[in-house]
């Protein structure tokens, strides 16, 4: 069983390299669209770093053979596949907000509205109670290790399948999340509300006051070079942090023993995404959208292709002796 779900995964790890391939391409022909540029010595070495991670996981295959330590090589493959993907979207995102399309504050706020979630007096209610502002910013901070971390647990405990689904499923929600956010501009809950971050003291807004800075340098065209290790996340909807906290919780749930404190851990992230002001509670709703959607394709690429496989190991019936007229 555990020979027959490292080949499939090690398939499908082939698989998703080309979501990532496909949004290295766009930010290749972006770049110079755009009048963009990347820093160079960053990116080079989280490219390295992820060149050498995947060497560690091809070569180890292959030297050692094909089913030779999984754990090792999905880890680290996919640990590498990760990073690279981190170096791409993020640069991406500016290619993509330099389209230049109309901001929809008003609108997102209008809506957050029209359901009775006015943001202003949740962060007003935050702010009034600093113990809870601070798990707040303690809660939003947990998108990082998690995405680092998914590879280690699910390839330690032989969970090759569901880790490439993930990364599956995290490319598609990262692609589609980038796709729309060109669309649907927006620079976080303060610029709606026409209020100063400094409005709220104990909310942690140092993610807002980025984001509004690296949109407005976007737009106004004094923003060039992309310094990898400096950027922000300037994608307010849909939002990637519920997206991720979906995926997160998607992926680790079967973990016995980890599944349910990451499951809380991600709520605490989901509460937490439409505090800091860099996004409208609707993002919240449309990043957990991107999310199910992103989980239901990649199921569906995944069921496809068993329906696929086994019909391809069918073999074709043998051809009916029909008398010839010569006979």
């Amino acid at each position: 069983m555990v020979d027959t779900d490292a080949r499939t995964a090690w398939q499908l790890f082939h698989l998703n390299w080309l979501p990532i391939a496909t949004m290295g391409s766009l930010l290749a022909l972006g770049l110079p669209f755009t009048g963009l540029s990347l820093e160079p010595v960053a990116y080079c070495v989280t490219l390295a770093i992820a060149a050498a991670l995947l060497a560690l996981a091809y070569g180890h295959r292959i030297v050692k053979g094909e089913l030779a330590d999984p754990k090792l090589v999905f880890s680290l493959g996919t640990l590498g596949q990760i990073i690279l993907t981190c170096a791409i979207v993020g640069p991406l995102s500016y290619v993509a907000g330099k389209l230049n399309w109309p901001l929809q504050d008003q609108a997102l706020l209008a809506i957050d509205r029209a359901f009775g979630l006015d943001p202003e007096p949740i962060a007003r209610y935050v702010n009034d109670h600093p113990w809870l502002a601070d798990c707040l910013a303690r809660g939003y901070a947990l998108i990082k290790l998690p995405l680092l971390g998914i590879p280690v647990v699910l390839a330690l405990t032989a969970r090759y399948v569901r880790l490439q689904l993930f990364m599956l499923a995290t490319s598609l929600a990262l692609a589609g999340t980038i796709a729309i956010s060109a669309v649907v501009p927006a620079i976080g809950t303060y610029w709606g509300l026409q209020l100063p971050a400094a409005h709220f003291p104990e909310i942690n807004t140092a993610i807002y006051a980025g984001q509004l800075r690296d949109i407005l340098a976007l737009r106004d065209d004094s923003l060039h070079e992309l310094r990898l290790f400096f950027l922000s996340g300037i994608v307010s909807f849909p939002s990637f942090h519920a997206a991720s906290a979906v995926l997160y919780m998607w992926a680790l749930w079967p973990v016995r023993g980890i599944g349910g404190i990451a499951a809380a851990l991600n709520l605490l992230m989901i509460l937490a995404t439409p505090v800091i002001g860099a996004h409208y509670i609707i993002d919240v709703a449309g990043g957990i959208a991107v999310a199910a959607g992103s989980i239901w394709a990649t199921k569906f690429c995944f069921q496809w292709r068993g329906r696929a496989s086994r019909t391809s190991a069918v073999p074709a019936p043998s051809p009916v002796w029909q008398p010839s007229l010569a006979e």
